[in-house]
């Protein structure tokens, strides 16, 4: 099977900066692949690369085997886009830009462009210089599913939307998803990428520093350690090698673990504890392990 997306090597400086260096990575057709980093860390100027509206140093990319450059017109009436600002013509009315994009896309209007006018409750004779930064997001998502795409790449998507719109965004994206829609979705809020995506790649200074299945990120790497005492304010210490992020809590302490836990669990049986507790972490403790330096100092 084609890949929906494949880089080789893809990398983009702006004269002597950094845009993306050297990123390998495969997007298979069908999943929902997270591309999450810090503002900075290349992930506009990797979506941008793909939809050509930036040109590689050196390097390749593929969407669905269609080259980036040499293929940009087959590539685009294939994609959806939301970007992470969207900017239309002022007088220009809702309903004209979007009949405007159905004759590009030869498309109709049919059921499936009034149910998403319906979900997102879009008034289309306002012109974009009466609609909210929200309402503006909300016709762009609107106009990204108009052709129903064989990819959606999403740049920070949800940014302007109300809560309930985020809910029915991600309700519609996943509805999208399982009807075979590829989805590319950067963020770096994590608790999105983590509800809906099946995979992500962590970028940090223009590299990919890790991919794998969330699952897997999650529960092979480090563990959420809570551990209660029986005498709340007792001082005490953890010996064994791999505790990283150490709190005081009122009662205890609270820390990320990642080492021999059979070991840990030895040395904690020493101590006077109430209730302990070893979880998963959530995927931002994760994504911030990765931007720590050696001292544990934040590089983002």
């Amino acid at each position: 099977m084609t890949a929906a997306i494949q880089t080789q090597a893809l990398t983009k400086y702006y004269g002597k900066s950094r845009g993306v260096i050297d990123l390998n990575f495969s997007v298979e057709e069908g999943e929902t692949y997270g591309f999450i980093g810090p503002n900075g860390a290349g992930k506009s100027t990797t979506i941008r690369l793909f939809l050509s509206l930036l040109f590689p140093t050196s390097g390749k990319a593929e969407i669905f085997g269609h080259d980036i450059i040499r293929e940009d017109k087959k590539i685009k009436q294939m994609v959806g886009f939301v970007p992470s600002e969207v900017h239309f013509y002022d007088h220009m009315k809702v309903k004209d830009l979007l009949e405007y994009s159905a004759r590009f896309y030869k498309v109709s209007l049919n059921g499936h462009y009034k149910n998403l006018l319906e979900i997102f409750e879009i008034d289309l004779d306002k012109k974009f210089e009466e609609l909210s930064m929200g309402n503006k997001k909300k016709v762009a998502v609107v106009q990204a599913l108009l052709h129903q795409p064989r990819l959606l790449i999403l740049d920070e998507p949800t940014s302007g939307l109300d809560p309930l719109m985020q809910n029915r965004f991600f309700k519609l994206i996943s509805e999208e998803n399982n009807k075979g829609t590829t989805v590319f979705f950067s963020s770096h809020i994590l608790s999105e990428v983590e509800k809906l995506c099946h995979r992500v790649a962590i970028i940090k200074e223009g590299k990919i520093v890790r991919e794998d299945d969330i699952a897997h990120i999650k529960s092979t790497q480090l563990s959420r350690v809570t551990i209660h005492l029986t005498s709340p304010g007792e001082s005490i210490s953890i010996k064994t090698a791999g505790v990283i992020e150490k709190r005081e809590m009122l009662d205890g302490i609270t820390f990320l673990f990642k080492g021999d836990t059979r070991q840990l669990l030895r040395d904690l049986s020493e101590l006077p504890i109430g209730r302990i507790k070893i979880e998963e972490p959530d995927l931002e403790e994760v994504f911030m392990h990765y931007y720590e330096d050696k001292n544990g100092e934040d590089q983002s």
